[in-house]
């Protein structure tokens, strides 16, 4: 399943230019305390992690919106693009060109502090085009609150892949024929009409489309997915299988390593 979006990615994959390779401890340090994605890699994986990051910020800007930027800002707008395709490795983020960080949530027009400012992130469209716009506090907690199944950064990153295939429709892949198109469908259709029953732990934010549905999804994935695996298992499959990681095994090994030390 997902296999013709996989072999798209593939196909672009171009291997980072770090020769110049340039890092400090004290970003490691960040990552390790903030990051629970990188926390979980093992000390050669968590070069790598850096590596993409640091080839992710040579071609991609963080800009302000009246809002000051920080290096910390920068690795965490980093690590939202390095999880979603670390199973891909060193892929680019060819259609985003500039993220844009605003001071707190903003409309559809980017204004900030208004009753419809609303919005903690959006890819970008007309004079935005090629551009990411996010909210900065919420980039923030979405890394410091790793237990809610919520990260922004991460949300808006799926959602540039799953435009890979011209279109983002939360089926993240060129339509094919064959079943596992059909069977992703009925999935997603099952599972939005779940919460709207409200008989499921899947954010309502993800009842609003098939795209939204797939991001949200996609954040309980990289957030809780030992929980997702448990609950959602048909859903965990599909996600894992197209993200080519088995996030819920390492987890399960961790708690497994603390439950050994313990006794």
């Amino acid at each position: 399943m997902f296999r013709q979006l996989k072999n798209i990615i593939l196909s672009w994959f171009s291997p980072a230019q770090t020769d110049d390779f340039f890092w400090q401890q004290r970003w490691s340090d960040f990552l390790q305390t903030n990051v629970g994605f990188y926390r979980s890699l093992n000390s050669a994986d968590q070069r790598v992690f850096e590596r993409n990051c640091f080839a992710f910020l040579q071609t991609t800007r963080v800009e302000a919106s009246g809002v000051d930027i920080t290096d910390e800002d920068r690795l965490l707008v980093a690590a939202s693009a390095v999880i979603p395709v670390w199973g891909f490795h060193d892929w680019p983020y060819l259609s985003v060109k500039a993220v844009v960080l605003f001071p707190g949530l903003f409309n559809r027009d980017f204004q900030v502090g208004l009753p419809d400012s609303t919005i903690a992130g959006m890819v970008g469209s007309g004079p935005m085009e090629g551009k990411m716009a996010l909210s900065k506090p919420d980039l923030h907690y979405g890394f410091k609150n790793s237990k809610d199944k919520q990260n922004v950064g991460v949300h808006e990153f799926v959602h540039i892949l799953d435009m890979v295939d011209g279109e983002c429709d939360g089926f993240p892949e060129v339509v094919q024929a064959g079943h596992c198109s059909k069977q992703w469908f009925e999935l997603v259709q099952y599972k939005i009409a779940q919460i709207e029953k409200r008989k499921s732990n899947i954010n309502e934010y993800g009842a609003t489309n098939s795209q939204e549905f797939f991001a949200v999804a996609s954040e309980y994935f990289f957030e809780r997915p030992l929980m997702l695996k448990q609950k959602h298992p048909k859903l965990y499959d599909y996600l894992s299988d197209f993200y080519r990681q088995n996030l819920a095994d390492i987890e399960m090994d961790k708690k497994k390593k603390k439950t050994t030390k313990k006794s």
